[in-house]
């Protein structure tokens, strides 16, 4: 029995790698995290074309649920119970399509967890997907670190606290609502940053954060870009 977490990159269907297309062509089952049963999310959108419908299935999480923890486990529970009763029945391999990267703020290692939990026994791998720090460091023409810069990457409820005060990239991820006091952190601090939203699917979205106005998704990224004087100014 294997489990394998299957990053599919920020959801352009190009943006798989040749052994995400693999595994998730041979697996037995593909389970795929989404809000509602009945909408497709970013991850099966994003896998339909390498598996066939009827191997796909749906996992509910409470994907955005910061605050009701019973609410999460209890989420957690029922899908790794479901993915334990498949491993069982079909002795076999599943793999779990998630968007970016299985090991970097993923839904996976908490599936994995339960399933292990569940199946002593079972084998679990993972295969690295694209990241959306790096579909947007693409797509607006900005590197992510050169030299001895440093990269902090983080999620928008941890706060920014002084790191816009040091050198280097910093990545936030999942703006949302924070969007507002990122932009203002950002001016206070002198520094610019690129707003990224939709990488790589129809109405795909980069531009310069301070333009940024309204709601925007809860999968937004902002890339503030380290200062750089010269060429090779931080070998």
């Amino acid at each position: 029995m294997r489990l394998i977490g299957v990053g599919v990159g920020p959801g352009d269907p190009e943006l798989l790698t040749l052994k995400a297309v693999r595994v998730l062509s041979g697996a037995g089952r593909v389970f795929v995290p989404v809000l509602d049963p009945h909408e497709a999310g970013r991850a099966e959108a994003t896998v339909a074309g390498h598996t066939p419908p009827e191997r796909i299935e749906r996992l509910v999480f409470a994907l955005n649920e910061r605050h009701d923890a019973g609410r999460r486990y209890a989420h957690w529970d029922a899908a790794g119970a479901r993915v334990a009763d498949w491993l069982r029945a079909n002795d076999g391999t599943a793999a779990f399509a998630t968007i970016g990267d299985p090991n970097l703020y993923s839904t996976f290692g908490y599936l994995a967890q339960t399933v292990r939990g569940l199946l002593p026994g079972v084998a679990v791998e993972t295969v690295p997907g694209i990241t959306a720090m790096q579909a947007l460091a693409a797509a607006a023409g900005v590197p992510l670190a050169e030299g001895r810069e440093r990269l902090t990457l983080l999620p928008a409820t941890a706060g920014l606290d002084r790191i816009l005060d040091t050198d280097g990239t910093v990545v936030v991820y999942k703006g949302f609502r924070h969007v507002p006091e990122l932009t203002a952190a950002v001016a206070s601090a002198g520094r610019t940053a690129v707003y990224g939203a939709r990488l790589g699917l129809p109405g795909e979205e980069v531009t310069e954060l301070s333009t940024v106005d309204g709601e925007v998704p809860y999968l937004s990224t902002v890339l503030i870009p380290a200062r750089r004087e010269s060429r090779g100014g931080k070998l």
